[in-house]
C-alpha cells in the first residue's frame, strides 16, 4: 500500500511541475492572462486538473513566478562557486536577472491589479533576490572589483528599469545596456 501512495505523490509531482512549466512558457508568448486552456493543452492534461492544483490564476501566477524566483536566487551561490571572478558572477546573474524580467509579460499589471493572491508575489522578489545580488555585491566588494556604495536593491531596480521592453528596444537591447550599467559599476585599477 505505501508503495502506491509513493506512486500517486511522484505523479501528481510530475504533473504539478508539468503545469508550472507549461504556464511559464504561455506566460512568456501570451502573458499572465492566457486562456488557463492553453496552459492545459500545452502541460498535456485537462483544465480540470489545473484547477485542482491551482484553484485561482493567482495561485498558478505565483507558483510559477515562486519557482522562477527560487531557481534565480539559487543561482548567486553556485556563480560565485563556478566563475573566475565574483564580477564575473555578477555580470552572468545580472543576465539571468535580465532573462527571468524581460519574460514577464504581464507580471507588471498582474503586481498592480489589486489581486490579493498576488499581493506577496513582489515581497517574495524583495525578500529573496535582494540577498542574492547583495550576497554577489559583497563578494565584488571583498575582491576590491565594484565602486563602492553600490546597493543591491538600487542595482535591481536599474536593472529592472534597464529591462522594460517595447517595439524598438528587445532583450538583447536590455542585456546590452545591463552590461553597459555594469561595466560602469566596476571599479577600475
Amino acid at each position: 500500500m505505501p508503495e502506491s501512495v509513493g506512486v500517486r505523490q511522484a505523479q501528481a509531482q510530475r504533473t504539478r511541475g508539468a503545469v508550472l512549466a507549461a504556464a511559464a512558457a504561455v506566460f512568456v508568448d501570451q502573458g499572465v492572462q492566457a486562456p488557463i486552456r492553453d496552459i492545459a493543452e500545452r502541460a498535456g492534461v485537462g483544465v480540470g486538473t489545473i484547477y485542482r492544483n491551482f484553484p485561482t490564476r493567482a495561485d498558478l501566477v505565483t507558483a510559477v513566478y515562486r519557482h522562477q524566483i527560487d531557481t534565480c536566487t539559487a543561482l548567486a551561490p553556485q556563480l560565485l562557486k563556478e566563475s573566475a571572478s565574483p564580477f564575473t558572477a555578477l555580470t552572468c546573474w545580472a543576465d539571468a536577472f535580465v532573462e527571468f524580467l524581460v519574460t514577464k509579460h504581464g507580471l507588471g499589471a498582474a503586481l498592480g491589479s489589486g489581486d490579493p493572491g498576488l499581493e506577496n508575489l513582489h515581497a517574495l522578489m524583495l525578500d529573496t533576490l535582494v540577498p542574492a545580488c547583495a550576497t554577489l555585491l559583497d563578494a565584488c566588494a571583498a575582491a576590491d572589483e565594484l565602486n563602492p556604495g553600490i546597493t543591491a536593491y538600487t542595482l535591481m531596480r536599474a536593472i529592472g528599469n534597464l529591462s522594460i521592453t517595447g517595439p524598438d528596444y528587445d532583450q538583447g537591447d536590455a542585456k546590452h545596456m545591463v552590461a553597459t550599467l555594469l561595466v560602469g559599476c566596476r571599479r577600475t585599477a
